[in-house]
Formats: C-alpha cells, sequence, structure tokens
C-alpha cells in the first residue's frame, strides 16, 4: 500500500464554478421528491418556497464560491474558513441552528489506500458537501437517497445519513483487502530468510491503518453525537439509521484494531524467525570452531620448539598424537551434536 496522498488546498485550483459544482439540486420538504436541478444563483429563489431544501456538492471549490454559499445560506465565518482549505481534524460543530462536521475519507484505488477529506454543512433547509483530494463523487448516495422519498421527506439530514454511510461502507472493502494481503504474505512471514521488501510491505500496512484509525475513530463520536443530540435538525424517526452507521463503524474500529495488532505481531514473528535462524548458523559456526581449536591447541603444544619433550623421541609419539587429536574431535563432535549445535 502506498503513502497516503496528500490533499491540495482550495488556494490551489484552477477549476471553473462548473467543474467544482458537482450537483446542485433542489428537494420537495413535503413528498421528498426531486424538484430539480437548480444554479448556484438560483438558490435563494428556491427556497423562498418554504416547502424546499437543497442538496449541493462541491469538489474543491474556490474561495469565492463558498463566499457565495456562505451569502446563500448564512453559514458561520469559521466554518467557511474551515471549508477552504483540507487537512481538518474529523470533528463537529454546531453554529446556530446549523452544523458542520469534517469527515476523513478513504477507499481504494488501484489496490492502494486513498485519503481524502469532506466537510459537511447541514442546516433546516440545506446540506452542503465539499470533498477535498481523493474522494468519490456522493452521487450514488444521492440516489440511493432519492429512492426513499419518505425519508427524504424528512429533510436534509436524511441526506447526511446517505453521506455518511457511503463514507463508512467505502471503509469495509480496505480492511478486507489488507486482511488478504497479510493472508498472502503469511507464507513469506514464517520464512526464516530475512527479506527486506516483507517488513516494508508489513510497515506501510499498518502505517495506513494506523493513519485510517485516525480517521475513523473520532467519528464514533460524530455519529454519537447526531444520534443523541441536535433534535432540531435530526427528526427521531432518523435517529434510529444513525445508530446503524454508529454499528458499521464500531465494527469498522474493531477491525482496524485487531488488524494493527495482527501486524505488530506479524513484524515481531518475522524478526524473531530471522533473529532464530541467525543464532542456529552462529551455533554451528561456534561448534565448529571449538572442534577445530582442539587440534590448533594440540599442535601448537608442540610447536614450541623446547628442546627436553619425551614425545618427540618416541617412535609412537606421532600416531598417538594423531589418534588423540582424533579423539577429542570425535568426542566433541557427539557431545555437540547431542547439544543441536551442529
Amino acid at each position: 500500500m502506498s503513502n497516503p496522498i496528500p490533499l491540495p488546498t482550495a488556494k490551489a485550483t484552477t477549476k471553473s464554478q462548473a467543474d467544482m459544482v458537482v450537483n446542485c439540486v433542489a428537494y420537495n420538504h413535503r413528498n421528498g421528491k426531486r424538484v430539480g436541478n437548480i444554479s448556484i444563483d438560483a438558490i435563494s429563489d428556491a427556497l423562498l418556497d418554504p416547502d424546499t431544501f437543497v442538496w449541493v456538492g462541491l469538489h474543491e471549490p474556490s474561495e469565492e464560491l463558498l463566499l457565495k454559499l456562505q451569502n446563500e445560506f448564512d453559514l458561520h465565518d469559521l466554518a467557511i474558513e474551515d471549508a477552504q482549505y483540507a487537512h481538518q481534524r474529523t470533528k463537529i460543530e454546531t453554529y446556530g441552528d446549523s452544523l458542520f462536521v469534517v469527515v476523513q475519507t478513504a477507499q481504494l484505488a488501484a489496490g492502494d489506500i486513498a485519503f481524502g477529506e469532506t466537510h459537511i454543512f447541514l442546516g433546516p433547509r440545506y446540506l452542503v458537501t465539499v470533498r477535498h483530494g481523493t474522494s468519490l463523487s456522493y452521487a450514488p448516495a444521492r440516489r440511493t437517497c432519492e429512492q426513499s422519498p419518505d425519508l427524504l421527506a424528512l429533510g436534509p439530514s436524511y441526506g447526511l445519513y446517505g453521506v455518511l454511510d457511503f463514507i463508512v461502507d467505502n471503509l469495509l472493502p480496505i480492511i478486507r483487502d489488507s486482511r488478504e494481503e497479510l493472508q498472502e504474505l503469511e507464507q513469506d512471514i514464517f520464512a526464516a530468510k530475512f527479506n527486506r521488501d516483507i517488513i516494508k510491505r508489513l510497515y506501510d500496512m499498518q502505517r495506513d491503518l494506523m493513519t485510517l484509525r485516525l480517521a475513523v475513530t473520532p467519528l464514533q463520536d460524530i455519529i454519537n453525537q447526531l444520534v443523541r443530540m441536535h433534535p432540531h435538525l435530526i427528526p427521531d424517526d432518523l435517529r434510529v439509521y444513525f445508530r446503524d452507521i454508529y454499528d458499521h463503524v464500531f465494527r469498522v474500529n474493531e477491525s482496524i484494531s485487531a488488524m494493527r495488532e495482527m501486524l505488530t505481531a506479524a513484524i515481531s514473528l518475522n524478526l524473531s524467525l530471522v533473529t532464530f535462524a541467525q543464532n542456529e548458523v552462529t551455533k554451528k559456526l561456534a561448534g565448529w570452531a571449538a572442534m577445530l581449536a582442539a587440534p590448533t591447541l594440540i599442535t601448537s603444544w608442540y610447536g614450541m620448539n623446547f628442546e627436553h619433550m619425551p614425545e618427540l623421541h618416541t617412535r609412537l609419539g606421532y600416531p598417538v598424537v594423531i589418534l588423540a587429536v582424533l579423539g577429542v574431535m570425535g568426542s566433541m563432535y557427539y557431545i555437540l551434536r547431542r547439544a543441536r549445535w551442529l
């Protein structure tokens, strides 16, 4: 898996407004039906109808576009300032009768984990999503919500549910892919031979899962707050849906924790096996060195060149020394063999 992809800031974009505005749709608050696509400039006219709310989807908008939306929906200055740039922490803020939510996103892209960021403005009559970095479009979530007009009639908070559910669902393939990759590495992990590539892959997986956990763990608190608080924005009929997201986030977080522990154990196990194999080699080398030390000691004893050494003048002295050397080496080999040093 690759490194997290850096998130560009709003100032770095040079796209046209048509590229930055993914969707801008008006809905009927009574029946949940789609009224139709509208332009950003037409939002004020659409909101003149008390039975209408607007769902806007943006991708890396410019400062000018965000200021225009601020005027349309009366968004707070601090929330707009945060939405102009990425690299915000996952959080939920209350500004009057509106909410500002920052969520870290992640999805698989060509086998790698791509990280992004989404800023969400929720009010009684609007939902605005601002995507930064590598992030999938929320068009599928919008289509899913539109298939349940009775729930969409409860207001833009159902759209918020659809977006958050879409974000959490994209985390599941990452966990599944990481688990499968770890299973594929098991054979190499138990190999005694050291392989730097294996350690690097395990470390990359652990780093990505740590980044993912930093994004997922605060999301539990956000969903829990949406379940228990903000009755003016979250109808009681929708709280059960947010509880369902909470269960999914909880399972994802548990899976990430379990995977990180498995990766830590795998790295430690691989290094332990390599160390064990190296120790075995060291023991064998030490055993052979000990065997070679015996004849070296004996022959060096007789290589001192002293004149008065009785063994040097004995007819059988040489073969006796040879047999003694072989006997000592044989005994040492037997002992070391039994001790599994050879």
